[in-house]
């Protein structure tokens, strides 16, 4: 069963994607990310769980916002559109700057967190990764084009290995092609969000069982820190990947796959 609506919650309508039949997933994507980044999850785990991608606020087909953004209050949009969608609770998964949503929405909303799997995370940005986001932030205003502007960030996103195989090439035309482009405004307004947040003093409080996945040669947040949150989180577990980058779900999304199978079975037992 696959739906893609316009989603009511309130003020804000959010894009979403549905697909499949089971234990109720949500993916919540990345900085410039629309929910098509989960698209190996949305066609390779649909016959065991019933999966919800969207769009967050100022990416893809959701409007930017208004206000400034934060992770919290984007972690609040999310808990409006599980509550308009009947969910009483989920597994939820986010990645980089959802993975902070994510975060948020376990410490804001724990009704609805039923895990969580956190894919390369942080607590609170330290000086070096704050320098990165103030470079991305000026970054698409200074590229000499949009191909310009995404063959150097996704510099920082991919392996050596998707570089070399074209697997970042053809990337680079895919989002060059995608039919809803991000706005300067939205990009930086979401940079901005991930510049803010720090629970780094509040992790502890998580109650969720939890899975951060990091990947060994990940440039932009390396395993450090996703140990430092592991290590927060009551009973949480790490899992570094090797050889594996920013993104593993999108280089190898049938390891990825497995492994958040794997853990939201046991959790299902458990349950």
């Amino acid at each position: 069963m696959t739906t893609s609506a316009r989603i009511h919650t309130g003020a804000l309508e959010l894009w979403v994607e549905r697909r499949g039949e089971g234990p109720e997933v949500l993916l919540i994507a990345g900085l410039g990310d629309p929910a098509e980044a989960w698209q190996y999850q949305l066609d390779g785990l649909a016959d065991r769980y019933r999966l919800t991608a969207f769009d967050n606020r100022g990416v893809g087909r959701t409007p930017p916002p208004d206000e400034p953004l934060s992770p919290a209050s984007m972690a609040d949009d999310v808990a409006a559109l599980l509550h308009a969608l009947d969910v009483p609770a989920a597994h939820v998964a986010g990645f980089s700057m959802g993975s902070a949503i994510a975060q948020e929405l376990a410490l804001r909303h724990p009704e609805l967190v039923r895990s969580l799997v956190l894919v390369g995370t942080y607590a609170r940005p330290d000086a070096l990764f704050r320098a990165k986001l103030d470079l991305w932030r000026w970054l698409p205003e200074a590229a000499p084009s949009e191909r310009a502007f995404y063959e150097a960030f996704f510099t920082w996103v991919y392996t050596p290995r998707a570089h070399a195989d074209g697997t970042v090439a053809q990337l680079v035309e895919e989002a060059l092609a995608y039919p809803h482009p991000q706005s300067l405004e939205g990009f930086q307004a979401q940079v901005d969000a991930c510049l803010r947040h720090d629970t780094a003093d509040r992790l502890t409080q998580i109650a969720a069982p939890t899975l951060v996945l990091a990947g060994e040669l990940d440039a932009i947040l390396p395993p450090r820190f996703g140990r430092f949150v592991a290590e927060q989180i009551p009973n949480a577990r790490i899992e570094v990947m090797p050889g594996e980058a920013h993104q593993p779900f999108q280089e190898i999304p049938e390891e990825f796959n497995a492994r958040v199978d794997a853990f939201w079975r046991d959790v299902e037992s458990r349950s």
